[in-house]
C-alpha cells in the first residue's frame, strides 16, 4: 500500500455551458498534475457544465453532451493521474449530480450526491434525484471518500464513508460567496474531521456566474481540525497536496496559507469579479453608466474600472436644470480620477420635446412625479441608445436600500444589464467608497488613491429631479431605513420585532408598504452581485401580487 499520495486540487473558473472549454481547462491542469507526479487531480462540483446550471441541466441534449465530454476526457487522459470531476449523470431515467473518477482511459467510479440543497439559490430537489449513501473509491491503492458539497454539511455521508474504509475525504464544491461564508464552511468541515478522524480537503470553484460568485478558498484539514492548506479567496490556482501515511494514519503535509481579507474587501472583490466574469462570459468588453455626481454611480464606476480597466468604461453625465453645479463638477472629477471616457449629454431639449408632446393630454393637471420620471426615463433611453450604438453594456446603479423600497424609476434609472451594488445597502456603499479610497490591490485594474471625491461621499443624497430635492424628503434617514430593512428583509422580522428594536411603528409600516409594492420593479430588474444570503432574486422570492400586510404592526 502507498505511504504517500499526491493530490492536485484545481480551484478554477468554468463557464456554464462551455463544455469543450471546461474540458480543455481540465486537460491542461491534468498535464500540470502529471508533470508534478500527482496520483490524482481533482476538480470541483459540476465542473464540466459550469455551475449553477439551473434548469439547463435537465435538457437531455445538454446533459448527454456533458457526459460525452467526460468520457472523451477519460480517453484523452489515460496515461497519467486519475481525475475527479463533477458533472451530470443519468441512470434508469434519473438525473444525478455526480462526481466522476477517471482512470486508465475510462470512468471507473461515480459518486452520486445524496443531500440536495433546496434553499437560498439552490433548487436541486427540482433538478436531480438523490443518490444512495455509498462507500469510498480507490485511487493508487488509497480509499477516498467524496461527499459532494451539501453532503459534507451533514453527518451521515462522511460517517458512512469512514465506516466503509475511506482514508481521507475529498469534498468537491460549488459553494457561492456570501459575507462570512468561509468561516461557516471551515467550522462545518472541522466537525466532519472530528467526527471521522480523517483528513479532509475542501475544494471549491472560483469565478462569477450571473449573480453568484464562487470565491474559491480551498482548504485542507488534518485530524483534529488543524489547518494544513489555505488557498486564496477568489483567485484561480492549483495546489499540490501531499498526504503521508504514518502510524496514526494519513496526514496532510503543511502547505501555503493565504491571507484572508476582511469582509469589506471580500464584498468589494465579489462585486469586481462578478462584473468582470459577467462581461467576459456574455461577450461584453466594455460598459457604460450614467454618472450623476452621486455616490452610487461613483462606486459602480469605480467597480467597473477595477473590473475591466478604465479604458473600457464610458461615464455619461446627463444633466437637467435641476442638476447642481456640485454634481457636474463631481461627475467630471470622478471620471478624470478613474481615467474613464466622459460624455456630457444634456437632457433639457429632449425633456421639453416630450413634455410638449404630452401637454395636450396633461392640460389642467399639476406637475407631479410623472414629470420627474420622464427625466429618468429619458436618461434611460439615451443610455440604451449609446449602449446599442457602441456595443457597451449599460450598468445600473441602484443600491439595496433603493431596490428594496422602489426608490428608482422602472424603464429609467433601472435600465441596464447588470448591477454590482444590488445587494449592498446605502450605508455600506458610503463605507465601501471610503475603503476603496484608502486601499488598492493588484487585482484592481483602476488607479490607486482616493479616486472618489470626498464631496461625493459627504453631500446629502439626491435624485435631483426637482428643486432642492433630497432622498430624505421621501425616505427615512438611510441609517434608520437600512436598519429596518435588515430586519424585514434579511431577518424576515415582523413589524412588531422592529418596534421592539426601537423603531417608530408608523415608519416601519411605511417601509413595509414600500417593500411589498416594489416587488414588480425587482421582478424586472437587472441581475446583480449576491453579497448576503437574503439577496433579491433567488434568495428572496415573493409574489408580485400580494395583499398581505403584517397584522402585528396594525
Amino acid at each position: 500500500m502507498a505511504d504517500k499520495f499526491r493530490l492536485t486540487v484545481a480551484q478554477l473558473n468554468p463557464t456554464v455551458g462551455d463544455l469543450s472549454g471546461n474540458a480543455a481547462q481540465a486537460r491542461a491542469t491534468w498535464e500540470q498534475a502529471r508533470a508534478a507526479g500527482a496520483d490524482m487531480v481533482a476538480f470541483p462540483e459540476m465542473f464540466i457544465t459550469g455551475y449553477n446550471t439551473q434548469d439547463l441541466v435537465m435538457k437531455p441534449a445538454f446533459h448527454r453532451a456533458a457526459i460525452a465530454e467526460i468520457d472523451a476526457l477519460a480517453t484523452a487522459c489515460a496515461d497519467g493521474p486519475a481525475i475527479g470531476i463533477g458533472g451530470p449523470w443519468v441512470d434508469d431515467g434519473k438525473l444525478y449530480n455526480a462526481y466522476f473518477i477517471l482512470s486508465g482511459g475510462a470512468v471507473v467510479h461515480r459518486v452520486l450526491k445524496h443531500h440536495l440543497p433546496n434553499e437560498t439559490v439552490f433548487d436541486e430537489v427540482r433538478l436531480y434525484d438523490s443518490g444512495p449513501l455509498a462507500g469510498p473509491y480507490s485511487v493508487a491503492g488509497v480509499r477516498i471518500g467524496s461527499p459532494i458539497c451539501e453532503d459534507a454539511w451533514h453527518e451521515d455521508v462522511a460517517e458512512t464513508l469512514a465506516e466503509t474504509g475511506a482514508e481521507f475525504l475529498l469534498v468537491p464544491n460549488g459553494s457561492p460567496y456570501f459575507r462570512g461564508k468561509l468561516e461557516l464552511r471551515q467550522n462545518l468541515m472541522v466537525a466532519r474531521v472530528v467526527e471521522t478522524g480523517l483528513p479532509l480537503i475542501y475544494l471549491n470553484l472560483a469565478g462569477g456566474q450571473d449573480d453568484l460568485v464562487f470565491d474559491g478558498g480551498t482548504f485542507a484539514l488534518n485530524p483534529g481540525g488543524e489547518l494544513a492548506l489555505q488557498m486564496p479567496l477568489f483567485d484561480e490556482g492549483i495546489s499540490h497536496v501531499d498526504l503521508i501515511r504514518g502510524e496514526a494514519g494519513w496526514r496532510i503535509e503543511p502547505g501555503a496559507r493565504a491571507h484572508i481579507p476582511d469582509d469589506m474587501e471580500q464584498d468589494y472583490r465579489a462585486m469586481v469579479e462578478t462584473l468582470r466574469d459577467y462581461c467576459r462570459k456574455t461577450g461584453f468588453g466594455k460598459v457604460l453608466l450614467g454618472l450623476s455626481g452621486g455616490i452610487d454611480s461613483a462606486i459602480v464606476a469605480t467597480i467597473a474600472a477595477d473590473a475591466l480597466g478604465p479604458q473600457n468604461v464610458r461615464c455619461v453625465m446627463l444633466p437637467s436644470e435641476y442638476t447642481s453645479q456640485g454634481s457636474l463638477d463631481d461627475a467630471k472629477a470622478m471620471a478624470e480620477n478613474l481615467g474613464c471616457h466622459y460624455d456630457f449629454v444634456p437632457i433639457s431639449e429632449g425633456r421639453d420635446a416630450i413634455s410638449n408632446t404630452l401637454a395636450p393630454l396633461f392640460a389642467g393637471r399639476d406637475a407631479d412625479v410623472t414629470e420627474e420620471n420622464i427625466q429618468s426615463r429619458l436618461r434611460g433611453l439615451l443610455l440604451m441608445a449609446l449602449s446599442n450604438k457602441f456595443g457597451e453594456m449599460l450598468l445600473t446603479t441602484g443600491n439595496k436600500s433603493e431596490v428594496a423600497v422602489g426608490y428608482a424609476t422602472i424603464y429609467g434609472d433601472m435600465n441596464g444589464g447588470y448591477n454590482p451594488i444590488k445587494d449592498m445597502y446605502k450605508t455600506r456603499v458610503f463605507a465601501t467608497c471610503r475603503w476603496r479610497n484608502d486601499n488598492h490591490r493588484d487585482w484592481m485594474k483602476g488607479p490607486a488613491g482616493p479616486v472618489i471625491p470626498v464631496s461625493i461621499i459627504d453631500k446629502p443624497p439626491s435624485a435631483e429631479l426637482r428643486p432642492d430635492q433630497k432622498d430624505e424628503d421621501s425616505l427615512p434617514p438611510y441609517e434608520v431605513l437600512d436598519a429596518i430593512l435588515m430586519l424585514l428583509v434579511d431577518a424576515e422580522a415582523s413589524v412588531e420585532d422592529c418596534v421592539r428594536a426601537g423603531y417608530d411603528r408608523a415608519v416601519v409600516k411605511h417601509v413595509e408598504h414600500l417593500l411589498y409594492i416594489s416587488e414588480y420593479k425587482r421582478f424586472q430588474s437587472a441581475p446583480g452581485t449576491r453579497l448576503s444570503p437574503r439577496a433579491f432574486w433567488m434568495d428572496r422570492r415573493y409574489p408580485v401580487v400580494n395583499r398581505w400586510r403584517d397584522p402585528t404592526g396594525a
